[in-house]
């Protein structure tokens, strides 16, 4: 899968920079409104997955030619006036599905935003977690468009935002496996908006809720200290996101999100109690374990322990000092 990889952060002067507006995908784009065209855009690329986000100013046309092998799903975040795809018009969060090797015509009438995913259509029965509609490939092979809950599709769009700043700020590179959780991180935030778009799947058995979480906590033990996203769970174990929370509710009172949560604060704790001051930082090892806002990590963190993580990571040289004296 690679390193973590910054591909392209910049302003946009012209219509001719939309012709990337999916990394790796060329895209063929006519002005339609007037005026001068305005803009960003940014890529982030892990090995063959990539995501990018994209503003403009002013209608454009957009058209993509049938060579691209990768499939691409996108996200409108942002339309002042109406945007259809194909023959599905759009409304604000909505989800698109280009798949391999097809024609695309899309038309926004005005200032719009959207983000888009591409990565090889083999890796949806992983990234797509213990969702088997989601999970086949077949799915995804002809053209499609999911409604956005209104409520959901706001909390999507900006943890998708947030996601792409963080990353794209980040200057230390991320190991394979804290790669692999981001990836599923952002394939999370499309999978919620379709998710709510689809019937309810409450036909499946749910398993005994002790036992599918013995599992879960067995799976997370042989990752060791690497950050666990609940879709790589329910990939590993064949188990739906919805049978999952049904089960950690019964158990813990609490979904699996927040348990793997306070899994990750643990091992932050644990990274840190262990460290000496200079040798690494808070926001590397909360970086390490999935933690990308600071601020609400801090908060999290002090919740949890009664310290602030720089606490946590003095105390190993106070235990240090106190050793010399006691030696002395």
């Amino acid at each position: 899968m690679g390193q973590f990889l910054l591909v392209d952060s910049r302003k946009l002067d012209g219509f001719e920079g939309l012709h990337q507006a999916v990394h790796g995908s060329h895209v063929d784009v006519m002005q339609l409104g007037r005026g001068r065209l305005r803009g960003t855009l940014s890529h982030v690329g892990i090995g063959d997955f990539s995501l990018s986000l994209g503003a403009f100013n002013v209608g454009m046309r957009t058209q993509r030619v049938a060579t691209d092998d990768k499939l691409i799903i996108g996200m409108l975040l942002a339309a002042e006036e109406r945007v259809a795809h194909w023959s599905f018009d759009m409304q604000l969060n909505d989800v698109l599905v280009i798949p391999p090797l097809l024609e695309h015509d899309g038309v926004f009438h005005g200032a719009s935003a959207y983000a888009a995913m591409r990565f090889d259509l083999n890796e949806v029965a992983t990234l797509f977690g213990g969702e088997a509609r989601l999970r086949d490939p077949d799915t995804w092979r002809s053209r499609g468009h999911f409604r956005a809950d209104p409520e959901t599709g706001a909390i999507a769009s900006r943890r998708l935002v947030r996601l792409m700043s963080h990353l794209r700020d980040n200057k230390c590179g991320l190991t394979p496996s804290t790669a692999d959780f981001w990836k599923r991180s952002i394939v999370e935030c499309m999978a919620a908006n379709i998710l709510s778009s689809l019937p309810p799947d409450d036909g499946g058995w749910l398993p005994s809720a002790r036992r599918l979480i013995r599992r879960v906590e067995e799976y997370v033990e042989e990752a060791g200290t690497r950050p666990v996203h609940v879709s790589e769970i329910c990939a590993a174990l064949s188990v739906s996101r919805r049978t999952l929370h049904r089960a950690f509710q019964e158990v813990f009172g609490l979904g699996p999100v927040g348990f793997l949560r306070h899994k990750r604060l643990c091992a932050v704790h644990s990274i840190l109690h262990k460290s000496l001051p200079g040798s690494t930082t808070v926001a590397a090892v909360a970086m390490q374990q999935g933690f990308y806002e600071l601020g609400r990590f801090s908060q999290y963190y002090h919740a949890m322990f009664g310290e602030r993580p720089s606490q946590t990571l003095g105390v190993a040289t106070l235990r240090a000092a106190a050793d010399d004296l006691a030696r002395a």
